[in-house]
């Protein structure tokens, strides 16, 4: 009996179910839709916000202030994760993402058709911050029930690169906003591209919304969560108990380990881009082009880590990725120094593009090996958005103003970044994740 199971056991272990499919590719979608609104924000804070809305600040307090309505975003980010994280692990995983893809192409939307300061004055950036908090509070659900929705539904020896592909959603949707951006300043004068081009950029969402919430909806709901349903497993308050033992070791050890991880991304994605315009006076176009082109090799190469995350483990993946981005980052700004765009997309190509990848595509399966189903999406939530707040939202502000302190010079800056990285190298070390296959 033992050998005629073994084969079909086997073989379940690695077949790819039509619903499994369609909830993969509902997860691609949705997450490519939600971090294009995201990171539109981002891109948008780097070359437009502090003229539109701050104009009458020096460029340093301006973009201070843009980066600052940019980190009010993941402030924001770990009350909606407690929010929908609750509805996800009480309700389910389907419904709650159809709901966070409404909310920020909502607001996305309407920052397409907000007044500047030059014509309603101070109101202009009071509801542009209004609106960065609808978003942020959409995506604090977003992230955990996208990552839940493919891993959930994956088969055990594939754990890893479906995790991953959620991920790629991410790279898809920066590589998208920045590529729009640039479109629109090659084909309107600058003038027209601050006056109503990066208006085209937000509105766009409309249409991509309507398209990821039928997608999403046609998705099933995950077999974990309809097993936890049906047994009547589910938790009262799924928050209290990532607070408690036995997961708070977990809990507080994962969002150390995410320190390094949100840092670097929104080094590379979001304050490289002011960074380089702004300080080292590359030409704009070309650097939005240089960072499309690492956000699409990372999209490329994200589910190479997570094969490589089913065969070695996605702890092992993660660390070793972390560790290579703090080897990267000295060499990175100093690249970034020679004031040459070729070097600069090299630099961040190979940091944001490649390096990036590694770490980034085993983090969702990680973070999901944490926690038990009934209270996954509390936990992922939790992990991914509070750790947030100081590891990724801070960043742009952070290292702006370590810069401006040194006299331009980024060593201090590249200082904190190695220490974020170390931070989170031991804290992933310590983890103890759940194997892959038992999830």
């Amino acid at each position: 009996m033992t050998i005629t199971n073994a084969p079909a056991e086997a073989n379940d272990a690695h077949t790819v179910t039509p619903q499994a499919r369609t909830a993969l590719w509902a997860s691609l979608v949705g997450t490519t839709i939600e971090w294009y609104d995201f990171f539109l924000y981002a891109t948008a804070a780097s070359l437009v916000f502090n003229q539109a809305f701050f104009p009458d600040q020096t460029t340093f307090v301006g973009t201070m202030l843009s980066f600052a309505t940019f980190a009010v975003g993941f402030v924001v980010r770990p009350i909606g994760g407690f929010v929908f994280g609750h509805v996800g692990d009480r309700i389910g995983r389907k419904k709650t993402l159809a709901l966070t893809m409404l909310l920020m192409g909502g607001a996305t939307a309407l920052m397409g058709v907000l007044p500047t300061a030059a014509q309603i004055g101070v109101l202009a950036p009071i509801l542009l911050l209004l609106l960065r908090i609808v978003q942020g509070f959409a995506l604090g659900g977003e992230w955990a029930g996208a990552v839940l929705l493919a891993v959930e539904h994956s088969p055990p020896r594939k754990r890893g690169l479906f995790g991953s592909v959620p991920q790629v959603g991410l790279a898809l949707g920066l590589a998208l906003g920045t590529g729009v951006f640039a479109l629109l300043q090659v084909v309107l004068p600058d003038e027209a591209f601050l006056t109503y081009g990066w208006r085209i950029a937000f509105l766009f969402s409309i249409v991509l919304v309507i398209f990821g919430v039928v997608v999403r909806l046609k998705a099933s709901e995950t077999p974990a969560f309809e097993k936890v349903r049906d047994s009547d497993e589910r938790v009262a308050v799924p928050l209290r108990e990532v607070f408690r033992p036995p997961f708070l070791k977990s809990t507080v050890l994962g969002m150390l380990s995410r320190w390094g991880e949100g840092a670097a991304f929104n080094t590379w994605g979001v304050f490289a881009i002011s960074y380089a315009t702004g300080t080292l006076k590359l030409e704009k176009v070309s650097v939005l082009v240089a960072v499309t082109i690492a956000a699409l090799l990372m999209a490329a190469l994200l589910p190479l880590s997570g094969l490589l995350t089913d065969r070695y483990g996605a702890k092992r993946i993660y660390a070793i990725g972390i560790a290579a981005y703090a080897v990267a980052v000295f060499p990175v700004f100093a690249l970034f120094g020679a004031k040459d765009i070729v070097l600069y997309a090299v630099a961040i190509i190979v940091v944001f593009g490649v390096i990036h990848a590694v770490f980034y595509g085993a983090q969702g399966t990680l973070y999901a090996s944490l926690y038990p189903a009934r209270v996954r999406y509390t936990g992922l939530s939790t992990v991914y958005q509070l750790s947030g707040v100081y590891s990724s939202g801070l960043t742009p502000l952070i290292l702006t103003a370590l810069i401006g302190a040194s006299g331009s010079s980024p060593w201090l800056a590249c200082g904190y970044l190695v220490t974020t990285a170390i931070i989170s190298v031991v804290a992933t070390l310590a983890l103890k994740p759940t194997p892959l296959q038992e999830l």
